[in-house]
């Protein structure tokens, strides 16, 4: 049934998804601390390069094979998509798996169990983190953090029951992510030390804006226009409002950073000439001034051991 099912016919969508699901997944990616955890967890790059190309072999792998049942299912005839009661394609997989033998089913149900399971343990380990580390600064006991952890999956886990679909929850956090993550990158370049958080919090509410802006335009509609930041029609919309989403919100949250930039440096500037004083918004910071060696001891933001062969920066980014 693979001709007559058109699934590998050209489509709209095919060609939209090919822009929208790399854009959607990688800047949630950055947006997830558990990622973040592995990257400060590595003693060296070539130590995270080699971690992430084995994950990034076995995830492809795995996401081939996974994917590929939705085909499967079709061509096999395990859905039929003139069904209304199958329409829904999330259930393509589990059609598949009826018609496979028993010992397929367990290896299905335990490795469904070990991802679920490690998602949820990588979860739960980054927030404890980011919890004590970022909130109270490792001044409270990790206990107490741990137990807030757990009170926390509670409600987690009522809004999942209550929720219409868990994947319009992920396609409201990528939407978020595709608006912030695109203006934070920018930080982590040492050429781009004059970036502030300022420009971060305006460029990534800037990008939600801008998609609220773009649906009104394309709608006609403001309230059409709040329901596209929500993504309340979902990501197999056949029109290009959710591409347009996507584009939008990367967009529009670095125009938007670009101009809080040129906004703050300019109200900097004219503050430090009615103020008599000189204008040092654009000086670069100590540790990217100095050279490696001896120097680097001499900058209290700078430390570094030389039986690891690491040099740490003690460097907090500023808001203005």
């Amino acid at each position: 049934m693979i001709g007559p099912s058109g699934l590998l016919q050209p489509s709209l969508l095919g060609w939209q998804l090919l822009y929208i699901l790399p854009v959607a997944i990688l800047t949630n990616d950055f947006f997830l601390s558990q990622f973040w955890i592995r990257t400060f967890a590595s003693k060296t790059d070539k130590d995270l390069r080699i971690g992430v190309s084995i994950a990034s072999v076995v995830v492809l792998i795995t996401l081939l094979l996974t994917g590929a049942t939705g085909l499967l299912a079709v061509w096999s005839g395990a859905l039929d998509k003139n069904d209304p009661a199958e329409a829904d394609g999330s259930v393509a997989f589990f059609l598949l798996l009826t018609a496979l033998p028993s010992w397929t089913i367990g290896i299905v149900i335990v490795m469904v169990v070990a991802l679920s399971t490690a998602a949820f343990d990588s979860i739960q380990s980054a927030m404890v983190s980011t919890a004590s580390n970022d909130l109270f600064r490792n001044r409270l006991n990790i206990w107490f953090v741990r137990a807030g952890v757990v009170l926390i999956i509670f409600p987690v886990v009522v809004i999942a029951l209550k929720a219409p679909s868990i994947l319009q929850i992920y396609l409201i956090t990528d939407l978020v992510s595709a608006s912030v993550v695109p203006v934070l990158c920018i930080g982590l370049n040492d050429r781009a030390y004059f970036w502030r958080g300022f420009e971060v919090v305006v460029g990534g509410i800037g990008g939600i804006f801008t998609v609220f802006l773009f649906g009104t335009v394309y709608y006609g509609d403001a309230h059409r226009g709040v329901k596209l930041i929500l993504l309340a029609e979902g990501l197999y919309a056949n029109d290009w409002s959710v591409f347009g989403a996507f584009v939008a919100s990367p967009v529009g949250g670095l125009l938007w950073g670009l101009a809080a930039l040129i906004v703050r440096l300019s109200a900097q500037f004219v503050w430090a000439k009615l103020k008599g004083r000189r204008f040092d918004a654009l000086d670069k910071p100590a540790y990217l001034n100095r050279a490696h060696g001896a120097a680097y001891a001499a900058a209290a933001e700078i430390r570094e051991d030389t039986s690891e062969g690491t040099v740490t920066v003690d460097h907090k980014g500023k808001f203005f």
